[in-house]
């Protein structure tokens, strides 16, 4: 089944296999002459990023690429972004990659034109106001992964080097100009990499879909994107050139990331802190974390969970749910204990007191409090 589209939702989305062709002409078509690539170190040499190069270079709009970026993005990693960024003269970005070259890629671009610390700019009440929006240059976004979905996200998380906490920072003009989802690209991930970054995009879509707060829209895309988790990340996994299951995991992925207007929780409270703390993999800590989180919401979520294990035919309400979690986690390859991802007990107190007041933890069913937050942490380790 050939999957091909152009959506206007919610943002300029270029969608098939094959789709990279376009680069340069998406680039050219939101002002752009003199480009930089910005990318991750893994991703440098792949065949897939020279080829993006590739089809810039043939364009006439240069060669240039950024990668000093690690798995979490950092302060520093952008500093370094933006300087290189004006020592080329580029206008413009292409975000190339997964969640953490897309959101340094996307930060890059926002502030090469500001005068304020990034700090500045957290996605705190209305804090985006003090960007000078005339200073972003454009972006355009490919994702190389079915994850994260900032392609089609408003914000980037940056992690401060010095306090090693998460922050999001936020501006309207943050969403790309311009996302080609050419699923092609996601063929060569490995495949600890599809399972961690698939069960992030079922992370999103259900913590969304959980969220208390009032968003019909994003809680039907997130119930559809727990579906096309549910049918196609077991494929992909089991089958890394399953076209039609990367495609479909590319669009839970941008669905997951549209859903989260809506709040995210715990999962994600929890997982910020061992991110920044240990360096782990986002979209893994996450899968870890899940189950007890999803035990910790039950009393405010188990009606809303039986009705999403209907619609995604699943058998026995919130149990059969956390049990088909349980399952899926299994098949993909996800440890049951954050200590396999090299997480100690040493830091409980310090990850709670930054889980209770990271941004997500206020869309939490249940309140996150201090005590429950280091309970989690101990089951989740």
């Amino acid at each position: 089944m050939t999957i091909t589209a152009n959506w206007s939702y919610p943002t300029a989305i270029k969608f098939g296999a094959g789709r990279i062709k376009e680069l340069a002409d998406h680039c050219k078509a939101v002002g752009m002459k003199k480009p930089l690539l910005v990318t991750d170190r893994g991703l440098s040499t792949m065949a897939i990023t020279q080829n993006a190069l590739d089809i810039l270079e043939a364009a006439g709009l240069g060669r240039a690429m950024f990668a000093e970026v690690d798995p979490n993005p950092t302060d520093r990693n952008l500093e370094a972004g933006v300087k290189a960024f004006k020592a080329g003269g580029h206008d413009g970005v292409v975000a190339f990659g997964g969640g953490s070259g897309l959101d340094l890629g996307k930060a890059v671009a926002f502030m090469a034109g500001q005068t304020r610390p990034v700090w500045d700019f957290e996605d705190i009440g209305d804090w985006w106001t003090r960007a000078n929006s005339d200073g972003i240059a454009p972006i355009v976004a490919v994702p190389t992964t079915a994850g994260t979905g900032s392609e089609v996200g408003r914000a980037s998380v940056i992690t401060n080097s010095e306090t090693h906490t998460k922050k999001v920072i936020f501006h309207p003009k943050f969403l790309p100009s311009v996302t080609i989802c050419d699923p092609e690209l996601t063929v060569g991930m490995p495949k600890v990499i599809t399972a961690g970054t698939g069960m992030d995009a079922f992370a999103h879509c259900l913590e969304a879909y959980s969220s208390p707060f009032y968003h019909p829209m994003s809680q039907g895309i997130a119930l559809e994107g727990m579906r096309l988790v549910k049918e196609y990340l077991p494929r992909a996994y089991k089958e890394g050139t399953d076209i039609e299951a990367r495609a479909n995991m590319m669009s839970a992925a941008a669905m997951g990331a549209v859903a989260f207007q809506k709040g995210l929780g715990a999962i994600h409270s929890l997982s910020h802190p061992v991110g920044a703390i240990y360096n782990t993999h986002h979209g893994m800590t996450n899968a870890v974390v899940m189950p007890p989180v999803l035990a910790f919401n039950r009393p405010a979520i188990e009606a809303k969970i039986a009705s999403a294990a209907a619609y995604l035919g699943i058998a026995g309400g919130f149990d059969g749910f956390f049990d088909y979690v349980l399952r899926l986690r299994e098949e993909v390859g996800v440890p049951d204990k954050l200590s396999a991802l090299g997480v100690g007990t040493d830091r409980i107190d310090e990850m709670a007191a930054m889980a209770i007041v990271d941004p997500t933890a206020g869309g939490n069913p249940v309140e996150l409090t201090l005590d429950a937050a280091k309970r989690l942490f101990i089951e989740c380790i």
